[in-house]
């Protein structure tokens, strides 16, 4: 039974097929095994940020007035209470630079920012007059302006806030739709005064790996420097134009009132307060497929490289150059499953390129030795180990190209495909061997 099943043509093709399927098994807890690792690494980014900042998304100020309400119930008694009225500036200004780096927690690392912020911009004393009317009872002793960071422990430094030829120093602020702030008390007159309120204050913020602006005025504009090489524009807005280079990236916003989904003014739990996050924009500290996306991006291709190498192994027998043991498809499949966890291991010590240098040259130079010692010859080894060589080059082409992997592993495998169906063109199947074969140069018996 053993024997009729070896000498099969057919059922050898069903038994690679069935060995190239339990090979999946090993390949897809390669992949586990690296979204464990890629787990671990956002958690040390996690830690991180914990220790220097979060994704912040500051904003200017905001000018918060109680607004004084009465209410008569059915029984004729009067409750009193103040509802914070939030009023933004009409013109906002930051002109800010990144002062970027990288911080490691244990073998990962993740960008991290100090960002050096001025401000500037005014209010209309008209629209802050015209808050008398928006009802209620305004309580302009008690007015305060209020900068919104989304990560207040992130702030290293902030400055006063000069407005209108005074002075004001910040401290612990409440919320700008539920946004942590700092803030400082901004007194009014009844008579709000007849000229733009102009005001500037400078801040450092730390934060990690992402910098958005709120929109928070009725025309924002922003101009953001760092010598990050590999900016990514995000959020709701891209930059009106943009400048990037090896040395490093410059970005101007430009955002009104009319783009945004609230407006100038509302009131405290509103629906249209919780809307201002989502209109963030800005900058995010890209970094280039890492180890863990193209080791998953090269897992993804393993059953190709089974495959090819499978069929390889089975042209050798067809054709006569070697007869391939079951178990001898076996061990070679292990060895190439077993690249991939040499791969990641390597790939967090050295980096993705030579770890992946070291592990191809490890597993090439292990099929290629093991084809030599049981094929009794070179020429088999030598095919071989030079096949796996040009897959593993394949590979990595197809690992690090982020914008055309797709159609180069497209056009492999229908290479393949087709060299595969030309090599055996003439096998009669039927006879269980070669009825007459062109065997390519470098192939031939010896």
């Amino acid at each position: 039974m053993w024997q009729d099943w070896t000498r099969s043509v057919t059922l050898r093709a069903l038994g690679i097929g069935f060995l190239g399927l339990l090979l999946m098994i090993p390949l897809f807890q390669v992949q586990g095994l690296v979204r464990e690792r890629q787990g671990l690494e956002f958690e040390a980014r996690a830690k991180i940020a914990e220790r220097w900042g979060e994704e912040q998304s500051v904003g200017g100020p905001v000018l918060v007035v109680p607004m004084r309400k009465s209410v008569q119930n059915d029984k004729g008694v009067v409750t009193t209470y103040d509802v914070a009225r939030f009023l933004l500036p009409e013109r906002l200004r930051v002109e800010g630079t990144l002062e970027t780096e990288r911080r490691h927690y244990g073998i990962y690392e993740t960008p991290v920012y100090t960002a050096v912020l001025r401000f500037s911009g005014h209010f209309e004393p008209a629209a802050i007059a015209a808050m008398n009317n928006a009802g209620g009872d305004p309580q302009w002793h008690a007015a305060s302006l209020r900068v919104p960071v989304t990560d207040v422990r992130g702030i290293r430094q902030v400055s006063v806030l000069r407005i209108d030829g005074r002075e004001l120093a910040f401290g612990p602020g409440g919320q700008v739709a539920g946004i942590s702030t700092t803030e400082v008390d901004w007194p009014l007159d009844d008579a709000v005064a007849q000229r733009p309120l102009p005001f500037s204050f400078e801040m450092r913020l730390a934060g990690t790996a992402v910098l958005r602006f709120l929109p928070l005025a009725r025309q924002t504009d922003v101009h953001l420097a760092s010598a990050w090489p590999d900016p990514s524009f995000t959020g709701a807005f891209l930059p009106a134009s943009h400048d990037t280079g090896t040395q490093g990236f410059s970005a101007q916003w430009q955002v009104l009132d009319l783009n945004r989904a609230f407006g100038q003014s509302w009131s405290e739990g509103a629906n249209g307060a919780p809307l201002v996050l989502q209109s963030g924009f800005g900058v995010e500290l890209y970094q280039p497929v890492d180890a863990y996306q193209r080791n998953e991006r090269a897992g993804k291709y393993g059953v190709l490289f089974i495959a090819l190498t499978f069929a390889a192994l089975f042209l050798f027998d067809v054709l006569g150059r070697w007869r391939v043991h079951p178990v001898q498809y076996l061990l070679v499949g292990v060895a190439l499953c077993t690249f991939y966890v040499v791969l990641l291991a390597l790939s967090e010590q050295v980096g993705f390129g030579m770890a992946y240098l070291l592990a191809a040259l490890a597993v090439v130079a292990i099929v290629g030795g093991y084809a030599r010692a049981a094929a009794r010859g070179g020429a088999a080894a030598t095919t071989l180990g030079g096949l796996l060589a040009f897959v593993y080059a394949l590979l990595y082409g197809l690992v690090i190209s982020e914008q055309y992997s797709l159609l180069m592993g497209a056009l492999a495998l229908l290479a393949a495909v087709a060299i595969l169906m030309y090599l055996t063109r003439r096998v009669d199947w039927y006879a269980l061997g070669p009825a007459r074969i062109d065997v390519p140069a470098g192939m031939d018996a010896r």
